[in-house]
């Protein structure tokens, strides 16, 4: 049987790192899951790298962010604010993962 650890880093080598700062200025990373596409907008779906190696046994819940531009130009993921958005984003996450699993 494999170690928790080599699994682990067998998924961060699957999935692209990205590292945001949070409004303190603190990074956080996150495996880059999946990016969709809902009516003309890009979401990506990220998972916290410091969830999946605590030790308990609860699975780390994905967040959804929906990829903008700064006041730069420059991109960057901010949070869905909308409520139906919310909706058609997450249930499109969920129709992937079911096609997935099939």
């Amino acid at each position: 049987m494999t170690d928790k650890i080599n699994n682990e880093e067998e998924l961060e080598e699957t999935f692209d790192i990205v590292v945001l700062n949070d409004d303190e200025g603190n990074e956080h990373e996150f495996m880059h899951l999946a990016s969709l596409e809902v009516e003309g907008s890009t979401y990506f779906v990220l998972l916290p790298v410091e969830e999946t190696e605590d030790d308990d046994e609860e699975e780390a819940e994905a967040i959804i962010l929906k990829l903008g531009k700064d006041e730069n130009g420059e991109d960057m993921l901010m949070d869905i604010e909308d409520d139906e958005e919310w909706e058609k984003v997450a249930d499109a996450w969920e129709e992937m993962e079911e096609e997935a699993e099939e």
